[in-house]
């Protein structure tokens, strides 16, 4: 059976189906008629694999607790999720080593509460997906950050003697990697994360790494933390998820790598504490199937978001004086510099929503190293992205 939903061009309704991108504006304080391109999910149509296995699975009508056999090389749902992290990450995972959560989000908070008590720090990278600082502050830690630098090259690097010295200062004892990197788009390259390790390693520093994005290495190779190094495996929780991939956040599941026993043990001890056992069984369904036959659809929808952001580049230097996009090798989330229009980071803010009537993810909100940046989710039809930039260029960047 062939793959049907690879009309990307599509346009779909999306409103009154309870989406948080489209349905909730007005409760989460913007006009009610703004074009939404903000929250990290796809405006395309996941694949009819998925589509026809969760239909498939619908028709039993019996939804009880659902559970899969994981621990065991013979599950159909481990073989599936396997498979694709050796295809394409060359990444051997074993069954031992899984934990399924609700979201990587839930997995991030679980090891913030399972590896360090109120008032400890917990190291990030800002700008940075702001739920990262979320789980730390609500949980009464402390946020630390080794701010990404923005070099000539107008990419993000890592600041490195930075980055010691805070785990140093602060008493690190657990560090939230974000790779494929969450706005700035980067993929830490090999090096750059043995440099990581290493000085996490030196310090006994446990790294929670954040590859949702894995898949999405679109200028450059992902490389998993645990891969770099084979000592690495020993103080690590990878966090991987069907979510982004194959657009399926609300199916509420993620696969959570944790080698080390005790490690994960103790992360297992606090996802119990949560009262999370079972999970949805359409998640389950969904995610098997994307792994197993939606390799087609993964590279249309792979090719048609490189045309996008080309598309952003080539219109943002011709058409958006003072703007530029940040150079990086991941996601589909682009990161747009607008300090160079000369507008405070409020202004470019109230320009954004109220005259362009466009709901962009403001930089303020991934830390103050953010300001004066938007963040922009380009999986959606070409149509509604040329409609974005058109709107940026008449109501922000082209008036006094």
């Amino acid at each position: 059976m062939p793959e049907r939903n690879l009309n990307f061009d599509e346009v779909i309704e999306r409103k009154h189906t309870n989406s948080l991108k489209y349905d909730f504006a007005k409760r989460r304080g913007m006009p009610e008629d703004v074009l939404p391109l903000w929250v990290a999910d796809m405006d395309f149509k996941t694949s009819s694999y998925v589509e026809d296995a969760v239909i498939e699975r619908t028709k039993h009508a019996i939804f009880g607790y659902t559970e899969t056999g994981a621990d065991s090389l013979d599950d159909d749902y481990f073989r599936a999720v396997s498979s694709w992290m050796k295809k394409h990450h060359d990444w051997d995972v074993e069954p031992k080593w899984l934990v399924k959560t609700p979201g990587v989000v839930f997995a991030l908070a679980m090891a913030v509460k399972a590896f360090t008590r109120e008032g400890d720090a917990v190291l990030i990278q800002q700008p940075v997906y702001y739920p990262f600082s979320e789980v730390i502050e609500d949980n009464k830690r402390v946020i630390v950050s080794n701010d990404l630098v923005l070099g000539d090259d107008n990419r993000y690097h890592i600041d490195f003697p930075d980055f010691e010295k805070k785990i140093v200062e602060n008493h690190i004892k657990l560090f939230l990697l974000c790779n494929p990197h969450n706005p700035s788009s980067r993929v830490f390259t090999r090096e750059e994360l043995e440099r990581l390790g290493d000085i996490c390693l030196k310090h006994d520093v446990l790294v929670v790494a954040d590859e949702i994005h894995n898949d999405f290495a679109l200028f450059g190779e992902h490389t998993v933390f645990p891969k770099v190094k084979k000592e690495y495996e020993s103080r690590c929780i990878v966090c991987t998820s069907v979510s982004k991939t194959f657009n399926l956040a609300s199916m509420l599941i993620s696969n959570i790598f944790i080698p080390n026993p005790e490690i994960r043990r103790l992360f297992r001890k606090q996802v119990d504490a949560a009262g999370i056992s079972q999970l949805s069984a359409l998640g389950l369904t969904a995610t098997q199937a994307a792994y197993e036959y939606g390799e087609e659809w993964y590279e249309n929808v792979l090719s048609y978001i490189k045309g996008n952001i080309a598309f952003v580049k080539e219109y943002t230097e011709e058409n958006l004086p003072g703007v530029r996009v940040i150079d990086g090798e991941g996601t589909y989330l682009l990161w747009l510099d607008f300090r160079g229009t000369g507008l405070p980071a409020e202004e470019i803010d109230r320009r954004i929503v109220y005259d362009a009537k466009l709901w962009l993810d403001s930089g303020r909100i991934f830390g103050k190293t953010g300001a004066g940046f938007q963040r922009i989710n380009v999986a959606t039809p070409r149509s509604i992205l040329e409609e974005c930039m058109r709107r940026i260029r008449k109501y922000v960047v082209a008036r006094d």
